[in-house]
């Protein structure tokens, strides 16, 4: 196969952007704070000079921060053809096979879907493409436009990397878990880079942004080709995938995730847990025949049944053409 690298320039930036960084930052409220890296200021440098000829970004990076800031319900981006396609052609063709061996799989009721099992899994496009986004460079740029300072990235792709919600799949609202399991540390944003070509909306697989009590949906983010979503982590920011993917797709949705931490402070109150669901009035609705057979099948055989269902079955071909 061959190399991104050799035609991508998104990782072989050109020799007259490689000048000292040197662009200030916003904080949560919006003030303007000095690069620590250069506290005694200087002639700032914008941070989409240093990222030339490897994101294309619509505005200006205060303009984005602008509009992450006032999004509602909450703080979130959604950025169309930012990355190289080319270089997502290459990432979506080395999703690896759907195996146990590569992939966890989640099966329940409020979850079905396929995560990336370790970023050993990767291939060279993938773990370019994870450089890049676990640069200093990206770094700064995510803390120009979140206000974040000090971000972490996961170079274990804990959760993260190719994400594939198969045909009937879905992933019921919910808040992120606040914590890092294998280091401790803070979760603070997420990025999600779609990988559908061509998805049309009776597909399903939408990305729902919810209010703070998570009653009522507020957003909808199609799951488009090269279209990149950023938002907040909180307890509060409920979102999620609750119509499933339709069988009419003839294939999986397909996305490519990372996350991003900061140390955790001595003063923060919340306990690490995982992902918070929505009350369960406000749930996709289950059909009586499913509750009824819940009720009464014992949870060992259950598990046994959907391990036997057709529609577990789905060949890896169906899921990553």
């Amino acid at each position: 196969m061959k190399s991104i690298a050799s035609t991508n320039p998104l990782f072989f930036p050109r020799p007259n952007t490689m000048t000292p960084y040197t662009a200030s930052l916003l904080d949560d409220s919006g003030a303007r704070l000095r690069n620590p890296m250069n506290p005694k200021g200087g002639k700032p440098n914008s941070i989409e000079s240093r990222l030339e000829g490897k994101l294309v970004l619509p505005v200006g990076t205060e303009a984005l921060a602008s509009r992450y800031r006032a999004a509602k319900p909450f703080r979130h981006l959604v950025l169309d053809d930012m990355f190289p396609p080319e270089l997502l052609e290459m990432l979506l063709l080395e999703i690896p096979e759907l195996s146990e061996e590569n992939w966890v799989h989640h099966d329940e009721d409020r979850l079905v879907k396929f995560n990336l099992r370790s970023a050993l899994e990767l291939s060279e496009t993938g773990l370019q493409l994870t450089a890049f986004l676990h640069s200093a460079l990206f770094l700064y740029f995510l803390s120009e436009l979140t206000g974040i300072w000090n971000l972490l990235p996961d170079p274990y792709l804990q959760g993260a990397g190719y994400h594939v919600i198969p045909p009937g799949g879905h992933f019921d609202i919910h808040a992120d878990r606040n914590t890092d399991y294998t280091n401790g540390l803070t979760r603070r944003l997420a990025l999600i880079i779609y990988l559908n070509k061509s998805w049309k909306t009776e597909f399903g697989g939408q990305l729902e942004l919810w209010n703070s009590d998570a009653t009522r949906r507020e957003a909808i983010v199609e799951p488009l080709f090269n279209r990149t979503v950023i938002f907040e982590v909180l307890d509060q920011n409920f979102h999620g995938v609750p119509t499933p993917v339709a069988p009419a797709a003839g294939r999986g949705r397909k996305s490519f995730v990372a996350y991003y931490h900061t140390a955790r402070s001595g003063n923060q109150e919340a306990p690490p847990h995982t992902s918070i669901y929505a009350p369960m009035l406000y749930r996709r609705k289950e059909s009586k025949v499913r509750r009824l057979i819940k009720d009464i099948v014992p949870p060992i055989v259950l598990r046994r049944l959907k391990k036997l269902r057709p529609d577990n079955s789905t060949t890896s071909k169906e899921l990553s053409e």
